[in-house]
C-alpha cells in the first residue's frame, strides 16, 4: 500500500479536476494506487452525470474555432443550465476541445439519434451487399449489421467518436467529466464546419 501524501492528493487533483476530499477518499480507498484512483473518480463521476443527464440546458454560448491555416472554422452551440457556468472559462475550454474535434474528424451528426433512418437503410443497404459478396449468409448478415452500424455511428456521429486526445474515451465520455466537474448537464446541441473548398 502506497502512502497518500498531499503531494500525491494534489497530483491526482490536478489530473483529474475532482476536488481535494474526493481526491484524497480515491486514494484511500485504493490503497495509494494512482491509476485505480483514477478510475474510481471517473466511474463515480460518470454516475454523477447520469444522474444531471436530464436536466434542461436552457443557458450557454456560441464557441469558435479556426483552424491555424485559416482553412477550417467550426461554430458549436454548448449548452448548460446557469449562466454561471456559461460565462466560466474552463467551459468555454471545453468548447474549444470539442470544435478542435469537428475541425479534425468532420462528424456529420451530433447524436446517433440524429441520423435520419433513410441514411441507416442506406448503409445498411450497402453493407448488405457487401457482406453478400464476401458470400455471408441471410441470417450470419443480419447479426453482423448491428455491430457495423455501430462502427459507421462511431465515424460519423460526434458523441460516438473516439476522442482525438484520448483514444481511451468517447467525445460523450469527455463530456461526462465535464458535466460531474461543473455539476451540471452539458450537451452540445448545434454544430457548424466551414471548409475551403470543402
Amino acid at each position: 500500500m502506497a502512502e497518500v501524501t498531499s503531494d500525491l492528493i494534489k497530483e491526482l487533483r490536478e489530473s483529474t479536476g475532482a476536488g481535494l476530499l474526493d481526491c484524497k477518499k480515491a486514494l484511500t480507498e485504493n490503497d495509494g494506487d494512482f491509476d485505480k484512483a483514477v478510475t474510481f473518480l471517473r466511474e463515480k463521476g460518470m454516475a454523477k452525470a447520469a444522474k444531471r443527464g436530464d436536466k434542461e440546458t436552457k443557458e450557454g454560448r456560441v464557441i469558435s474555432y479556426i483552424h491555424s491555416n485559416g482553412k477550417i472554422g467550426v461554430l458549436i452551440e454548448l449548452n448548460c443550465e446557469t449562466d454561471f457556468v456559461a460565462k466560466n472559462e474552463a467551459f468555454e475550454e471545453l468548447g474549444k476541445e470539442i470544435c478542435l474535434q469537428i475541425a479534425a474528424t468532420n462528424p456529420g451528426y451530433i447524436n446517433t439519434t440524429d441520423v435520419p433512418q433513410a441514411v441507416i437503410d442506406e448503409e445498411s443497404r450497402i453493407l448488405k451487399s457487401q457482406l453478400l459478396e464476401q458470400g455471408k449468409k441471410e441470417d450470419q448478415i443480419s447479426k453482423i449489421i448491428p455491430g457495423k452500424l455501430t462502427s459507421f455511428y462511431k465515424e460519423v456521429c460526434l458523441l460516438e467518436q473516439e476522442f482525438i486526445k484520448d483514444g481511451k474515451k468517447t467525445v460523450k465520455e469527455f463530456i461526462q467529466e465535464s458535466i460531474a466537474k461543473f455539476g451540471e448537464n452539458i450537451t452540445v446541441s448545434k454544430m457548424t464546419r466551414y471548409q475551403i473548398g470543402g
